[in-house]
């Protein structure tokens, strides 16, 4: 398949890149900057230029594709919203593949274990992704697939990298509230993974979540990232209302109290996380002070 992936030089995005290339299709990566092109260009992947705010001319890149993966964000509904729409409308009608990236914050506290299925309640960070996820599954025509990622690991970036890095600055890893709560998680390389059976096999329709065994308690996660960071298992409680004046509505979603079933990616697309946990891997993997 000719694919285009949205955020291909992003963290998401890079691994998907990686996966689809791996599993023989033709990958396209969108780029806005010359950086991002010499980055692909670099890699052997086919650079694109465009920009998630030229909505328009996202549109006019798709007629040759065989699908869209969209891993890019600005985090911005007024810049990310009309983008998909021109992208969506552009493909409608050709039964062509769209793999939309949301993410598990769309739920909310999930008050125990749910499913893709489960009422949304979602977080202020990301209020408007639901109707964005709608309007890609709503597309006459569009071989529509949500994927809901948890809480991204791996490669020693994504959000863990933020309590390794307190770890290493202040010799404690701080987190925010009280460090009960759940965080569902997943491997990046497993995530990539999926994206690929998605974009290959998923029906028009596809919600799915992808999470990586039972959620894992905040507290227990710092505390492997400052023991891999070398600061002895410390940590430190930053309560909700303080990282509220630096981090806003980042803050509360770092708070949430989340756990998830990925039986649907699992029965549905045979996908089998094989990456090592959250724990493992800050605690001695891509994470762990070397």
């Amino acid at each position: 398949m000719k694919i285009l992936v949205t955020g291909a030089t992003g963290y998401i995005g890079g691994a998907v890149v990686d996966a689809l290339k791996h599993a023989g299709h033709q990958v396209l990566g969108l780029a806005r900057s010359d950086e991002a092109r010499n980055k692909l260009t670099a890699r052997g992947i086919q650079a694109v230029a465009g920009d998630l705010a030229d909505a328009k001319g996202l549109a006019a890149l798709v007629k040759d594709l065989d699908a869209v993966v969209w891993t890019a964000t600005t985090n911005s509904e007024a810049v990310d919203a009309p983008a998909v729409a021109a992208v969506l409308d552009a493909l409608q009608g050709t039964n062509k593949a769209f793999v939309y990236t949301s993410g598990v914050w769309v739920h909310g506290d999930t008050q125990g274990v749910v499913t893709e299925d489960s009422p949304l309640a979602a977080a202020a960070l990301v209020a408007w992704r639901p109707a964005v996820e709608q309007r890609a599954l709503n597309t006459p025509g569009v071989r529509a697939v949500v994927i809901r990622p948890g809480i991204v690991y791996g490669r020693a970036v994504g959000i863990p990298s933020m309590l390794t890095a307190s770890a290493k600055q202040d010799g404690a890893a701080r987190f925010v509230g009280t460090g009960e709560n759940h965080w569902p998680v997943v491997f990046v390389e497993d995530l990539a993974d999926l994206y690929v059976r998605a974009v290959e096999k998923a029906p028009a329709g596809t919600v799915l979540v992808a999470v990586q065994g039972p959620a894992v308690k905040l507290k227990d996660i710092a505390q492997a990232a400052s023991e891999g960071a070398g600061a002895g298992g410390k940590t430190v409680a930053w309560p909700l209302e303080e990282a509220r004046k630096q981090f806003g509505a980042f803050a509360d979603a770092l708070a949430l109290d989340q756990r998830f079933s990925a039986q649907k990616a699992q029965a549905l697309l045979g996908w089998t996380p094989k990456g090592p946990g959250i724990i493992d891997e800050l605690r001695s993997g891509s994470y762990a002070r070397r």
